[in-house]
């Protein structure tokens, strides 16, 4: 019995997994069958009592938070040569990583000053530009006064000096004629420029310093201002330069036969119409004598819109209203109304119609109501851009327009 103890006290201190229970190992495997029948069959002995302590608690897998950094083992050779295990890097790798990141700070330095040095001398050059422009400033001639618009425009006008023109422009800008005539005037050779017959339109000249003949006539040294007047046109007057009695220029007769005494000393404007109006309509219309103003306002390409109230004789149905804003072709282009509403009725025979337009074609009211079936009694414009034909201006009368009108003519609503 003794040894049999005995045999049974070497099995298991041989086999350390035989202190759990006999069928389970740690990592949660079944022993092999063949250990299972060594181990049943010792403890079949009927003398033999052993006992198994419960198996310890598992530990709960710390936190996160609370877990310490695992450690990376590194393989080094000892005194001995022989390679064993470490927990901290060779001194030599240890070296090599403190040289490379004092490498990384001297560069980081490096930068820091280069940058340093670049914003210095940024600041120093813009400094010295600012000092050179400002001495470029001082230096520089006084430019126009910086007062009212009125006082820069008489400036511009009157004191500035004008650049080289082409000859047919200072022509008409002197009121000799219009642009076209004043051409025709050239190609005939009557204008002379300093002693010499020019005929080419296009020559540069400067009114103040050459001299300047027209049919033997020198003009004047000085170009009159420019001018701007709204007029409320008459029924039977026409759009016309000429000297027609009835020509919307001719209400300025009088004005101009007084103009020494308002302007002395500066030749006569010479004022035409911006744009057209038929004969039989009245209303608002532009006068000038600056070409580019005009051209620019009467241009279809401007876009400036214009407002007409047309009387209908007659009544105006809702298929009507609909035929006008659908348009109608002018000359080849369809010209399409902005705008086309009813008036309040003043007289129950006549039919009131507002329409706006913006192409500014030839008879492109009367073409878009008569196009719709209806008969015109009457048409008025009230309005060009945002300037409105004032209410107190009298059938045949002009007023002198104000800066704020020039502009109001070129906008729109």
């Amino acid at each position: 019995m003794a040894l049999a103890n005995a045999a049974t006290a070497a099995a298991v201190s041989f086999h350390p997994l035989l202190s759990r229970p006999s069928c389970v190992l740690r990592i949660g495997r079944r022993l092999p069958p063949l250990l299972l029948r060594a181990t049943s069959s010792t403890s079949s002995a009927p003398d033999f009592n052993i006992t198994f302590a419960e198996p310890a608690p598992s530990k709960k897998a710390s936190s996160p938070a609370t877990s310490a950094q695992p450690l990376v083992p590194w393989i080094v050779r000892g005194e001995d040569g022989k390679p064993r295990l470490s927990t901290s890097p060779p001194p030599e790798v240890l070296q090599a990583i403190a040289l490379a990141e004092a490498e990384a700070k001297k560069a980081a330095r490096k930068e820091s000053l280069k940058g340093q040095k670049g914003a210095v001398a940024a600041a120093t050059a813009a400094a010295s530009s600012a000092s050179v422009k400002a001495k470029e400033r001082k230096a520089a001639p006084a430019g126009p006064p910086k007062f009212s618009k009125a006082a820069r425009r008489f400036y511009n006008e009157n004191i500035k000096e004008t650049e080289p023109q082409r000859l047919a422009k200072v022509l008409a800008a002197a009121g000799v004629a219009s642009r076209r005539t004043s051409e025709e005037l050239i190609f005939q050779g009557k204008v002379t420029v300093n002693g010499s017959v020019c005929t080419s339109p296009q020559t540069k000249v400067d009114i103040a310093k050459d001299s300047i003949y027209v049919n033997g006539n020198r003009i004047s040294k000085k170009l009159p201002p420019k001018l701007y007047f709204a007029v409320n046109k008459p029924k039977g007057y026409i759009c016309s330069c000429g000297e027609e009695s009835k020509s919307v220029v001719s209400l300025f007769s009088d004005y101009l036969k007084g103009w020494n005494k308002i302007q002395p000393g500066l030749p006569k404007p010479r004022l035409f119409t911006v744009g057209r109006l038929d004969v039989a309509t009245t209303g608002l219309i532009i006068v000038t004598n600056d070409g580019e103003f005009a051209q620019k306002l009467a241009h279809p390409s401007s876009n400036v819109k214009k407002e007409y109230v047309v009387t209908i004789d007659g009544a105006v149905h809702k298929k009507h209203l609909i035929a006008i804003s659908e348009g109608t072709k002018i000359d080849g282009v369809m010209c399409v109304p902005d705008l086309v509403e009813p008036l309040a009725e003043t007289d129950t025979r006549k039919t009131r119609l507002k329409i706006v337009v913006h192409e500014g074609r030839n008879h492109e009211v009367r073409e878009l109501v008569q196009n719709a079936g209806l008969k015109v009694y009457a048409l008025k414009r009230v309005r060009v851009g945002r300037f409105r034909l004032p209410a107190d201006l009298g059938i045949g009368k002009f007023v002198e327009l104000k800066q704020a009108d020039i502009k109001a003519l070129e906008g729109n609503n």
